[in-house]
């Protein structure tokens, strides 16, 4: 080591300089180097993942007359290209369907799950807008509507394994949609009201009486 350091010292401040001009072209540009945020972000430009829900925001609906009920306000908002598995994403998002703004954020709290962070921010986000942007008074006057999610964009990457085999990895992104709706929520929004037995027996009484009965006078 003590050579070398004595052979550099010998050089010239011209030699100096024609050895650091020679190592900035042998090294390559931090942006040249193929990174997974440079990738990202290349993929990203071209793929901007889904915009006709964002258009409902801008439906214009015709005026009401005097007896009609009051349109409720709505809004509608996304996140795209999360990268969290769509299966995955499909029990939260089922999860807080049908609840109050303010119960979904304060269950997702507590859900230790990685795509319960993107849904929670997304909530926020839209009633955020819904106030500033669609007129809604009280921010906590709002129920999810809709909550679902779609596929997004699919990565293939190789997997390595013993005895020098390769396996198939994939890295999925997916989009989660919402919408609000202002109001207070349906006390049953999966299954309808529950029937008396008077009202079962009158239904199962149609259903007899409008069946079709085949090779009949």
């Amino acid at each position: 080591m003590s050579s070398l350091v004595r052979r550099f010292a010998q050089f010239s401040l011209t030699q100096r300089n024609l050895l650091q001009n020679s190592l900035k072209v042998l090294v390559p540009a931090s942006n040249s180097i193929h990174t997974s945020d440079a990738l990202n972000s290349k993929w990203n430009k071209a793929n901007h993942g889904p915009r006709k829900w964002l258009e409902y925001n801008k439906t214009i609906h015709p005026p009401q007359k005097p007896d009609e009920e009051p349109r409720k306000a709505y809004i509608c908002h996304l996140r795209t290209n999360i990268k969290y598995s769509p299966d995955k994403m499909w029990y939260i998002a089922s999860f807080v369907r049908g609840m109050s703004v303010d119960e979904a954020v304060k269950q997702l709290s507590f859900v230790l799950k990685k795509g319960a962070t993107h849904v929670k921010e997304v909530i926020l986000e839209a009633q955020e807008m819904a106030v500033r942007q669609h007129n809604v008074e009280y921010k906590s006057n709002l129920w999810i509507a809709e909550s679902f999610v779609g596929r997004g964009r699919y990565f293939r990457g190789m997997r390595r394994h013993a005895r020098g085999r390769q396996g198939i990895v994939q890295y999925k992104h997916c989009h989660y949609f919402v919408r609000l709706e202002e109001g207070e929520p349906p006390k049953d929004y999966y299954l309808p009201a529950p029937q008396t037995p008077e009202q079962q027996f009158e239904k199962w009484i149609e259903q007899m009486r409008s069946r079709k009965v085949i090779n009949s006078l």
